[in-house]
């Protein structure tokens, strides 16, 4: 299965690239590359121009711009998923970098006869913490043309599978994998968790 990393925001809270800040000796996005290369012989990173973003790993790895820049992280699902060689993607942001191998794993078995698997608790859904599938490819055509920019409008359109808070426990009781980095205070904390629980490369 294809793993799709979303890069393409402007970083605009923390004022500098969120995928190159540092935790533990490693980059923000090297932690989701190696987290997912043990579940994908391709990965795909989507950004906003294309840029080439430093990386290590084994696995196939390729970068592409936003086909419809400027329309956020639909538009990098969107990418993605056109490039994509399988018919279903695992899709992250590439600030989260504690998000779980077993919860993602778990997510790629259940989602035969569905579009979208993707974690809820309560009522909120983390749409950038998914697996889609390809069909998900002309609905999301047609959310861009219409400037809907919201993942969420993408789920009355097609079948959904919701992972529920239970069975996120079991894998993520913490619920680390939707802690993303948006500033400051949010880089400090992942470092912090990092050196406690001696999580490094």
């Amino acid at each position: 299965m294809t793993s799709i990393i979303l890069a393409g925001g402007r970083s605009s809270r923390l004022g500098r690239s969120k995928a190159l800040q540092a935790i533990g000796g490693k980059t923000l996005i090297q932690w989701v590359i190696d987290r997912l290369a043990i579940l994908s012989t391709e990965i795909i990173i989507a950004t906003a121009h294309g840029e080439e973003i430093p990386y290590s790993s084994d696995v196939r790895l390729e970068t592409v711009a936003d086909i419809h820049p400027g329309k956020g992280p639909l538009a990098g699902i969107y990418s993605g998923l056109i490039a994509s060689s399988s018919s279903r993607a695992i899709v992250v942001s590439c600030d989260t970098p504690f998000v779980s191998v077993g919860l993602l794993e778990y997510m790629t078995q259940t989602c035969p006869g569905f579009d979208i698997v993707v974690p809820r608790m309560k009522e909120k859904v983390e749409p950038l913490c998914a697996v889609y599938s390809k069909n998900c490819v002309a609905p999301i055509r047609e959310l861009l043309k219409q400037n809907e920019l919201k993942i969420i409008e993408l789920y009355p359109v097609v079948t959904v599978r919701y992972v529920e808070e239970a069975e996120i426990d079991r894998f993520d009781p913490e619920h680390l994998s939707f802690f993303n980095i948006n500033c400051q205070v949010d880089l400090d904390k992942a470092r912090r968790l990092a050196a406690e629980r001696k999580w490094r490369e």
